[in-house]
C-alpha cells in the first residue's frame, strides 16, 4: 500500500513538473540582442571613509565606467563619462573621497593608475611611455600607496611606493630576477614573492627588503600562492597543494620559520585574506566550477552566517575599514550578480543594484546544471549544461560544445549573456571543462601538457557525443565555439576531426603556436618558461610538434562553416593570428565570416560590440546549424568595424 502511495505520489509530481515546464515553454519571450546586452555589470565596491557611498564599475553606459551609490540605496551616480576605453575602479583614497581607477587603450592591457581628484579633474600617476602599471594596496599609515611597474624593464615588474603628498614614486624593490609580486607585510618588511616553476608549479619565497635576504617558504615543488600577512606580521598565509590534489591554506611563522595547516577543503581554495583590522578571515573555495565563501571570525573561530538571497549565491564579499559593513554580490548562472550591502551588527541587507534588464523575466533564462561524462579513456570529465526551454525529445534543438580560455582556465557557473542570448534562442551549450582545466585537481590539470589538440579535443568530442545522445538534442547539428584557447580548440576541432561539428565559432583563438609563443606581451617573462613547459618551446625542437598542432598550416582540412571574431588592440592572440586562418579557410571555398573590431582588445567589453558581435554569431548558427535559410548571409563576408572613441 505504501509502494502505492508513493509511486502516485510521484507520477503526481512528475505531472506538475511537466506542466511547470509547458507553461514555460508556452509562455516562453525571445529576446533581441540589444535586450539582452542590456543586462547591467557592476563590480567592485570600495566604501568611502565616511561609509555613505561605494565607488564601483559599471557598463551601463555602454562602456565601463567609474560610479557612486549610497549605502541606503538609490540611483547610480556617474563619475566618469569615458566614451572609448574603459575606466575600472580602485579605491577611494583612505582618508578622503578622492578616487584612483585604471585603464588602458582600448584593451592594449598597458594599464595606467589616475587619480581623480575632488574638483572631477584627471591625472595620470604612471605616465611611463608603453609600461604598464598595478595598483597592489594602501600603506598602513594610509600616506602612500605601492603599486607595480616594469618601466624600467618592460620584462620585469618592480615594486614602488607613492607617496600621497607629492605623488613621486620610489623604487623599493628591483625585480632583477623574474620573479612574480605577490604580497606586502603591514609593516613593510617582508614582500612574498613567488617563481613559476610550470603553470601549476611555482616557489615561494618571503624577501626581507631590511637586509635583503631570501626565505623559501614551500619545502616541495607544488602550486604555492600568497594570501595575506597577520596583523602582527608574524603570520603569513599562503595556498599550497604540496601533497595534495587541491589547494589548502597554511601559516609560515616568520620569527620561528614553522608551518601550519589553517583550512582544507575537498576543492580549491583560491583565495583567503584578513579585514582591515584582522576582525574576520574571507575564504574563497572554488567548489564545483562556483565559489564558495567562508568568513571566519578570528577570535571566536566561529563561521559568521552569511545573508539569504532566495535562490542566489554570494559569489564576493569585502568589509569596510571599521568592519560594520560588508557589501556583497549575489547571482547565479540564470541571473546577473546584484550588488548588497549588509549591517553585520543589525543584520539588515540592502539590494543597491537591479542589474537585470526589466524587458527580460528571469524565468525565461536557464538555470545551469554540472554533469559528468565518461571520455574516450574512460576519465571522468566535467561540464555546465544549459538546456534551452524549448528543448525536448519532440523538439530537438541544435547544440554547442563551448570550450573556454587558457589553457588551463575553467567554465564556471556565472552568468553570461551572451550564452543565455543563444540558450534563449534554442541553442543547447556544453560548457566542457576538459582534462588541462584547472578547479579539479593537479593530476587533472597538468594531463593535457606537450598534449594540446589531442586528448583534450578528444574529450571535447565526447562532450559532443554526450549532446548527441541527449533526447532534446538534434543529433547532426552540433558546433563548437571558444574564445583564446578555445578558439584555438574550434580551429583545432574543425582541422583535425573535420567531421566532428558541423559548424566552428573562432572568438579570438591561437591558430600557429610558434607565432603566439614567440609574440607573448614582454610583461609575461616570469612566466614564458613556465608556458613552453606546458605547450613547448617555439625555439627549439618542440616547434615541430607546434606546428603540426597549429591550424593555420592545416587549412586544407577545414570543411565546416566557420565565423571569426577578433579585437584588433589584442596583445595576447594578434590580429593575423585570425587574418591567416580566414584567409586560409576560404581558399577551399568553406563558408567563412570575419567580424573584425578595431578598439577592442582580447574580449570584447563594449555594449555596441558585443551586440554586434554575438547577433553575428547568432545569424550565422541559424543559417549553418540550425539551417535557417530565411537568414541568408554572405559567405566569405568581412565585417570590420571602427569605433574608437578619444
Amino acid at each position: 500500500m505504501k509502494k502505492i502511495s508513493f509511486l502516485l505520489m510521484l507520477a503526481v509530481f512528475w505531472n506538475c513538473k511537466e506542466k511547470k515546464e509547458d507553461t514555460i515553454v508556452q509562455n516562453l519571450k525571445s529576446y533581441t540582442i540589444e535586450q539582452m546586452m542590456d543586462n547591467e555589470n557592476v563590480g567592485g565596491g570600495s566604501f568611502s571613509p565616511d561609509l555613505s557611498k561605494l565607488l564601483v564599475t559599471s557598463n551601463r553606459s555602454g562602456i565601463y565606467n567609474m560610479y557612486t551609490v549610497a549605502t541606503t540605496g538609490g540611483e547610480l551616480q556617474p563619475v566618469t563619462q569615458s566614451d572609448s576605453s574603459s575606466v575600472f575602479a580602485i579605491s577611494y583614497f583612505p582618508e578622503d573621497e578622492r578616487m584612483l581607477f585604471r585603464m588602458d587603450n582600448n584593451g592594449d592591457e598597458i594599464y595606467h593608475i589616475y587619480l581623480r581628484d575632488r574638483d572631477g579633474s584627471h591625472r595620470d600617476l604612471t605616465p611611463f611611455e608603453g609600461s604598464r602599471s598595478l595598483f597592489y594596496r594602501w600603506a598602513n599609515d594610509d600616506k602612500s600607496l605601492f603599486f607595480g611597474s616594469n618601466q624600467r624593464d618592460n620584462r620585469y615588474t618592480d615594486l614602488y611606493k607613492m607617496d600621497l603628498a607629492t605623488f613621486t614614486p620610489t623604487l623599493i624593490y628591483q625585480n632583477d630576477e623574474g620573479y612574480n609580486l605577490e604580497a606586502i607585510s603591514h609593516d613593510e618588511k617582508y614582500v612574498a614573492l613567488s617563481k613559476s616553476i610550470n603553470t601549476n608549479d611555482s616557489d615561494l619565497y618571503l624577501y626581507n627588503l631590511n637586509d635583503e635576504t631570501l626565505i623559501k617558504i614551500n619545502e616541495n615543488q607544488s602550486a604555492n600562492s600568497a594570501q595575506d600577512f597577520t596583523l602582527d606580521n608574524t603570520g603569513f598565509l599562503y595556498t599550497t597543494d604540496d601533497g595534495s590534489e587541491f589547494s589548502y591554506l597554511m601559516k609560515y611563522d616568520v620569527t620561528t620559520g614553522t608551518r601550519e595547516k589553517v583550512l582544507e577543503k575537498e576543492w580549491d581554495i583560491v583565495g583567503s585574506y584578513f579585514t582591515e583590522n584582522g576582525k574576520y578571515r574571507v575564504s574563497y573555495i572554488n567548489e564545483d566550477a562556483k565559489n564558495s565563501i567562508e568568513v571566519l571570525e578570528v577570535a571566536t573561530g566561529e563561521l559568521m552566517a552569511l545573508p539569504a538571497i532566495g535562490e542566489m549565491d554570494i559569489t564576493n564579499v569585502d568589509f569596510s575599514d571599521d568592519e560594520s559593513l560588508m557589501r556583497f554580490y549575489a547571482g547565479g548562472s540564470n541571473a546577473p550578480s546584484d550588488l548588497y550591502v549588509y549591517n553585520i551588527e543589525t543584520k539588515e541587507q540592502t539590494k543597491l543594484t537591479d542589474v537585470l534588464n526589466k524587458e527580460i523575466q528571469r524565468q525565461d533564462l536557464v538555470n545551469a546544471e554540472v554533469i559528468r561524462f565518461s571520455s574516450f579513456d574512460g576519465l571522468e570529465v566535467p561540464a555546465i549544461y544549459y538546456k534551452p526551454h524549448q528543448a525536448s525529445a519532440t523538439n530537438k534543438v541544435p547544440a554547442l560544445v563551448w570550450v573556454h580560455g587558457g589553457p588551463g582556465g575553467q567554465s564556471r557557473q556565472n552568468f553570461s549573456s551572451f550564452m543565455q542570448y543563444l540558450v534563449n534562442h534554442g541553442y543547447a551549450i556544453l560548457a566542457v571543462n576538459n582534462r588541462g582545466s584547472s578547479g579539479y585537481g593537479k593530476t587533472f590539470y597538468q594531463m593535457d601538457d606537450l598534449n594540446h589538440g589531442d586528448k583534450d579535443l578528444k574529450d571535447c568530442v565526447e562532450g559532443k557525443n554526450w549532446l548527441a545522445s541527449q533526447p532534446e538534442i538534434d543529433p547532426d547539428k552540433i558546433g563548437i565555439i571558444g574564445g583564446s584557447y578555445g578558439g584555438y580548440m574550434t580551429m583545432a576541432a574543425l582541422t583535425y576531426t573535420p567531421e566532428e561539428f558541423a559548424v566552428g565559432v573562432n572568438l579570438f583563438g591561437v591558430t600557429n603556436w610558434i607565432r603566439t609563443l614567440r609574440s607573448i606581451p614582454p610583461w609575461w617573462e616570469s612566466f614564458k618558461d613556465a608556458l613552453y613547459k606546458e605547450l613547448g618551446d617555439p625555439n627549439s625542437a618542440d616547434s615541430v610538434r607546434l606546428r603540426a598542432i597549429s591550424p593555420l598550416f592545416h587549412t586544407d582540412k577545414v570543411t565546416k562553416p566557420l565565423i571569426v571574431l577578433q579585437g584588433s588592440q589584442d596583445p595576447r592572440v594578434l590580429q593575423i593570428e585570425s587574418d591567416e586562418i580566414v584567409a586560409g579557410v576560404r581558399k577551399n571555398g568553406v563558408p567563412v565570416e570575419y567580424v573584425l573590431f578595431e578598439d577592442e582588445g582580447h574580449g570584447f567589453v563594449k555594449k555596441e560590440n558585443q551586440i554586434e558581435a554575438y547577433s553575428k554569431v547568432l545569424e550565422f548558427l541559424d543559417v549553418y546549424l540550425k539551417e535557417d535559410k530565411g537568414k541568408p548571409i554572405q559567405d566569405g563576408q568581412s565585417i570590420e568595424l571602427n569605433t574608437q572613441g578619444e
